[in-house]
């Protein structure tokens, strides 16, 4: 009996293993290189992003330090379904939905309030070393931003 619910376990880790996607190339930590953002109005000190394979998606954390020195924390795990998964810890947002454009580019929609407030295309560079953000976003005291 042991021997069954050992190997029962062994196949529920091997099955669920193989439903994440570690092949997902923003997997990882990435930190905005400020000299090189082309952000225009909503600059920030520091931003570190963290993507993690969960199964059929991704759990993204981001730490920010606004340019006043305030600090924020950001979650959301979402699939690339472009179907709106819930957002923590943003002002400017409550959901976000994501849907692949090919395997180094993403299409997502950010959502105030069921309302459309921004969109972002996530790329990742051939070598798999730069991600790149273009933005179109109000965030919730009307201020526009552009990309970085």
């Amino acid at each position: 009996m042991l021997r069954i619910l050992a190997l029962g376990a062994l196949l529920a880790t091997t099955s669920f293993a193989m439903a994440i996607d570690t092949s997902d190339p923003v997997v990882g930590i990435w930190k905005l290189n400020t000299s090189k953002s082309t952000r225009n109005n909503l600059m920030f000190k520091s931003e570190t992003r963290t993507y993690v394979a969960v199964a059929g998606g991704v759990a993204l954390t981001w730490e920010r330090v606004t340019a006043d020195g305030k600090t924020s924390t950001v979650k959301a795990t979402y699939k690339y379904d472009g179907k709106d998964y819930p957002v923590t810890g943003s002002p400017d947002f409550d959901t976000i939905s994501a849907t692949r454009f090919d395997a180094n580019t993403i299409d997502s929609t950010q959502k105030r309030m069921g309302k459309e407030v921004g969109s972002t295309r996530r790329t990742i560079s051939a070598d798999g070393k730069t991600l790149t953000l273009n933005q179109r976003f109000t965030t919730a005291d009307g201020q526009q931003s552009g990309e970085r």
